[in-house]
């Protein structure tokens, strides 16, 4: 998985930095999925800066995913990292949120930007109550701690709209478009 997600993230920064150059794409922001193993090693940090400054990706242009069973392993010093690459810039999402273990505690003190509604609530939204309050429940949460909250796996205009109407202001799913090649984007 290292040398896999190594690539990935210097893939990443090297697109996210020709889209600079892209007037119609300069302002987007990459997301890339970080594993525990990733994030686990002690020059993380160091790899992270240096795909940034090899490739000459904006900082802020780029999201690092985290899942809450990332977190579970040395919280602190996973903070620490995120703490150090955030103050260059980098953000972070909390990816499907709701589905692990996460210490509110600890949520507080992580420098996240969004958090991320896991599909497995946004599928039955509208037809599990328990799935609508949970997403009712982690977009308030999310609002409380100044962050946006993102819902994964959005498939119909229904749940597009209850999302919208509960406040969830960015989503993604096939009902916006199935994966692509970065060219068709």
């Amino acid at each position: 998985i290292l040398p896999i997600g190594d690539w990935i993230l210097q893939t990443a920064c090297n697109q996210q930095a020709q889209w600079q150059e892209d007037p119609v794409r300069k302002h987007w922001v990459v997301s890339i999925n970080v594993s525990a193993k990733q994030l686990g090693q002690v020059d993380f940090v160091d790899t992270v800066k240096s795909a940034l400054s090899e490739s000459g990706a904006a900082a802020n242009q780029i999201s690092l995913e985290l899942t809450e069973s990332v977190l579970q392993e040395n919280i602190q010093n996973t903070i620490k990292k995120m703490n150090v690459l955030r103050r260059i810039g980098v953000r972070f999402s909390l990816d499907d949120f709701g589905t692990g273990y996460s210490s509110l505690s600890y949520l507080k003190r992580l420098p996240i930007d969004h958090l991320k509604i896991d599909k497995s609530f946004v599928d039955d939204i509208l037809d599990d109550v328990s799935d609508a309050d949970i997403a009712r429940t982690i977009i308030v949460l999310a609002k409380s701690l100044d962050v946006g909250v993102i819902a994964e796996g959005v498939e119909t205009r229904e749940q597009y709209e209850w999302l919208i109407n509960n406040g969830c202001n960015y989503f993604q799913g096939y009902l916006f478009s199935r994966p692509v090649p970065q060219d068709k984007l």
